[in-house]
């Protein structure tokens, strides 16, 4: 009874715990998002619009796990002349902050080299502390100065961050924000066949125009 009740008490703690830490962090997270809308960072004017037809588009995530695959796998599928970059970075933990941030300047590097369109800035679901990199003042700020387009896909559908705020477009999954920032080849085909048959049509009736003219003239 003593063992058990002794775990029990434990668990009790850790949750408690485990409370405190999330409340100290909603804490936060609340205060700088708050600074940032003060401060302009959120404001729609400022949002630079996503390219109709990009040709690249860099992705900065972990290099392992499904995230990279799951964009890779969308774009191949919507647009396969779509060329794709990895920018690795830790996406958690130690260091990640800093390591997010280098990737940006790596992102604009790139772009010297190869034109970059967009930067998807992304990473799988976690809890509030697995996405607490995301959070960072100085990341807010660096997405907010980058001089191209960014989409933030952080986590999943109900998971918001900071970087989310100031990106130029959220996306509520990486998969989604391969979507957002491609055209699919099928949809690109359609509007080109909607603009034949519009040239047809259009062809077709000045030639008619031209006929019933001529046949005044005769008459």
């Amino acid at each position: 009874m003593f063992i058990v009740g002794g775990l029990r008490a434990i668990s009790c703690a850790a949750a408690n715990n485990l409370s405190n830490t999330e409340g100290v962090l909603l804490k936060n997270y609340e205060a700088l998002k708050n600074k940032l809308f003060k401060d302009g960072l959120f404001n729609e004017e400022n949002k630079q619009k996503l390219p109709s037809l990009p040709k690249h588009i860099a992705v900065i995530t972990s290099p392992n796990g499904a995230v990279i695959e799951d964009i890779r796998n969308v774009l191949t599928r919507r647009s396969p002349l779509i060329s794709v970059s990895l920018i690795p970075s830790l996406v958690q933990g130690e260091g990640s902050v800093q390591s997010l941030r280098r990737a940006l300047v790596n992102a604009k590097d790139l772009n010297k080299q190869k034109n970059i369109d967009t930067v998807i800035i992304a990473r799988g679901g976690g809890s509030l502390e697995d996405l607490w990199s995301f959070n960072s003042e100085e990341l807010a700020r660096d997405i907010f100065d980058f001089d191209l387009p960014v989409i933030s896909a952080i986590g999943h559908e109900t998971d918001f961050t900071i970087s989310d705020f100031v990106a130029d477009l959220r996306a509520p999954t990486p998969s989604s924000a391969a979507e957002l920032a491609s055209t699919s080849l099928e949809d690109i085909l359609n509007s080109l066949k909607r603009v034949e048959d519009k040239f047809d049509n259009s062809f077709q009736r000045k030639l008619e125009q031209r006929f019933v003219a001529l046949d005044h003239l005769e008459n």
